[in-house]
């Protein structure tokens, strides 16, 4: 991205460069979660806070890196956001708590489908 402070908003241009991910899928983006809410001006156009552009981040981590569905990362969204309390996943503490409440949710899933079996 530009030399612009780190709490400056970006463009939509700005941040499809910095994610390398094309402006319409950033505008796809926004249909599809909620928590994703750029200012927009006059003429529509989109500025992105810093907040924005670390959700943005997360979201393509979740579906281009870690093979998420767009249901799937809606949820794992929505789940992080209503689980107590959230930290950034910039931070170095919303990191580890990222990947300790995944390593959970992957036992929770795998305990719940040996449970199926023994069950029935």
């Amino acid at each position: 991205m530009t030399q612009k402070s780190s709490d400056a908003f970006r463009t939509i241009s700005e941040v499809a460069e910095h994610l390398d991910i094309p402006p319409h899928v950033l505008r796809f983006w926004e249909t599809k979660f909620n928590a994703l809410r750029p200012l927009k001006r006059s003429g529509g156009r989109r500025y992105y806070r810093p907040d924005d552009v670390a959700l943005l981040e997360r979201i393509r981590d979740l579906l281009y890196k870690e093979g998420f569905t767009i249901k799937g990362a809606q949820k794992h969204l929505t789940t992080r956001q209503s689980g107590g309390v959230v930290l950034s996943d910039s931070s170095p503490a919303g990191n580890r708590l990222g990947e300790a409440m995944a390593s959970l949710d992957s036992a929770r899933q795998s305990l719940a489908t040996l449970r199926r079996r023994f069950e029935g």
